[in-house]
């Protein structure tokens, strides 16, 4: 789903790990969705997205497709791309967030949002 930063893996004794960014200015966070929770359908007009889903449930829009990822799944969101995660599953969703460039809670712009909070 798009390109953004390389992930690079690094094999090692005890098994392996997986870096997602090296030195870029980042926000990390994990988004858990309720059963049957949805975020807005919103766009940023200064970060990027990588998600990396960690649990099985989700749906994600992207533009005009829709996707239901499976964990350990990555999906780079790239700036001004309509996107929205919702949960599906009887269980909570988690989705790892690392957002790309400047983070700022208010660059949301909520085209369609169930809890009534449309707008820039």
């Amino acid at each position: 789903m798009g390109q953004g930063p390389p992930s690079v893996k690094v094999d090692k004794p005890w098994g392996r790990f997986e870096q997602y960014t090296h030195n870029l200015p980042c926000t990390v966070k994990i988004i858990t969705v309720a059963p049957g929770g949805t975020l807005s359908r919103q766009y940023h007009y200064k970060r990027d997205e990588l998600w990396v889903v960690l649990d099985p449930g989700a749906r994600v829009e992207l533009d005009d497709r829709v996707l239901h990822p499976e964990p350990e799944e990555k999906i780079f969101i790239p700036r001004q791309t309509v996107h929205r995660l919702s949960c599906e599953g009887e269980k909570p969703v988690r989705i790892l967030e690392i957002s790309f460039g400047e983070f700022d809670e208010e660059d949301i712009v909520r085209l369609e949002d169930v809890y009534g909070r449309v707008g820039p």
